[in-house]
């Protein structure tokens, strides 16, 4: 619908202007007015529209003001010598030598005493101010907004200056924006920058520069704080020159890349503290935690980084988190080993008590067994040193038919402690006299129970 209504404008306008032209109430005026041409034709000054043949609806005032027009329609020129050499349609130009040059060029727009003086060809441009676009020859879709916008231009397209000198020596450089007394002003071949309240640097491309270095001490930016970033979100850092970006981590970026071994126990040496920022900086006084720049750099300069003048700036956190994250791993790496030998020990001590438990119940069994041999000898009367010489006879017999598993009897392993050998049950009872002879076996069994 928009481009329908473009369209039929100027055709409806035309009906009009053409109704009123033939109405009578039109053509009643005496005398009629200075200047009305055929084909609705306006004309005022010396060789004005010179040159028109069929064009309609041109308006030309001014010395040599549309000269050259000869077929175009829907041309303006106000001033001298304005759209001289034109030829083609939808131009306007007002001021002395505004659009002078365009021949074939369309659709431009010229405000201000020779804006646009060099454009031939160039179609869709507009400038407004003293010489903006003056250089223009073949460039197209440029806007320029104050004196000497854009004025070196030549064939660049779809540049936007809106200041004093703004983009004033750019030439071929396209899709450029500069806003500000001379912004962008460094740029020459450069394409789509984008410079506010900065001069630009010469044949830059694709880069966003706002303000000034010592114009500018602080930024503010609406919609950033309390605000959460999508999948891909990251830190961003500012270097000396106040370029924004982030540090990239893939391997395709680096080279170089090795273990950081022990490099990372620099950071074992480093002071963390409490501080404040003095009140220019913090006028809220927020306590803060970190580590002070000078003394890192003593211990690292490599975790520091410098201002232009070379001065201890601040610290590289993002660094001595890298660090830090490496010492963690190699203090979990040796926890791990120590993890694996406590459990170690812990078998290799279960499995001796367990060796220790048998060796003793063995013992015990034994000793049980010559106290029963004892007693049934003196049940029959036998001598008891007999009996006892007899039951050590026969428990070595035992242990040889075991293998000599329990020649170490009389001392346990150095790992257990040791324990001292009972005596023989022989010469233990060598002082058994008469009456325990005559008490009888209940008295020895009465012994063994306790």
């Amino acid at each position: 619908m928009k481009t329908i209504i473009k369209t039929y404008v100027p055709f409806i306008a035309i009906g009009l202007l053409a109704c009123l032209e033939l109405s009578p109430e039109a053509q009643a005026v005496v005398p009629p007015p200075d200047g009305g041409y055929p084909g609705s034709n306006t004309a005022e000054g010396q060789n004005a529209l010179l040159s028109r043949t069929t064009g309609t609806f041109n308006t030309a005032i001014g010395f040599f003001s549309l000269g050259a027009l000869t077929t175009a329609s829907y041309c303006t020129g106000l001033g001298a010598g304005t759209l001289f050499a034109n030829t083609a349609a939808e131009n306007t130009a007002t001021g002395a030598g505004a659009l002078l040059s365009n021949t074939t060029g369309s659709g431009n727009t010229a405000d201000g005493a020779f804006a646009l003086l060099s454009n031939a060809t160039g179609f869709r441009n507009a400038a407004t101010g003293r010489f903006a676009l003056f250089n223009n020859t073949t460039g197209s879709f440029n806007t320029a907004h104050g004196v000497d916008a854009l004025y070196s231009n030549t064939a660049g397209d779809g540049n936007t200056a809106n200041g004093l000198s703004a983009l004033a020596f750019n030439t071929t450089g396209a899709f450029n924006i500069a806003l500000g007394t001379s912004a962008g002003q460094n740029l020459t071949t450069g394409d789509r920058n984008i410079d506010i309240g900065n001069l630009g640097v010469a044949n830059e491309g694709n880069t966003i520069r706002i303000g000034t270095t010592g114009d500018q001490s602080a930024t503010y930016i609406a919609g950033i704080a309390g605000q959460t970033v999508g999948a891909g979100g990251s830190t961003c850092y500012v270097d000396n020159d106040g370029k924004l970006g982030v540090f990239l981590s893939a391997h395709r970026f680096k080279t170089d890349i090795a273990d950081m071994a022990t490099a990372s126990e620099a950071i074992l040496a480093l002071r963390p503290v409490t501080f404040h920022y003095k009140p220019e900086l913090d006028k809220t006084g927020i306590p803060q935690f970190g580590l002070v720049a000078e003394e890192v750099e003593a211990i690292n300069p490599d975790l520091v980084t410098r201002d232009k003048e070379g001065k201890v700036s601040t610290v590289r956190y993002e660094a001595v988190n890298a660090m830090l994250l490496n010492e963690f791993l190699k203090e979990h790496r040796k926890v791990q080993e120590q993890e694996a030998t406590i459990t170690q020990l812990n078998k290799d001590f279960r499995r001796t008590v367990t060796q220790l438990t048998a060796r003793l119940d063995e013992q015990a069994t034994e000793q049980g067994l010559r106290r029963v041999r004892e007693l049934e000898q003196l049940e029959h009367g036998q001598d008891p040193e007999d009996a006892a010489q007899h039951g050590e006879r026969a428990d070595r017999g035992n242990r040889r038919a075991r293998g000599g598993q329990d020649r170490g009897a009389h001392q346990l392993d150095d790992t257990a402690g040791v324990m001292q050998p009972e005596e023989p049950i022989g010469r233990h009872d060598e002082d058994i006299d008469n009456r325990d002879r005559e008490a009888g076996p209940q008295r020895l069994l009465g012994d063994l129970h306790q």
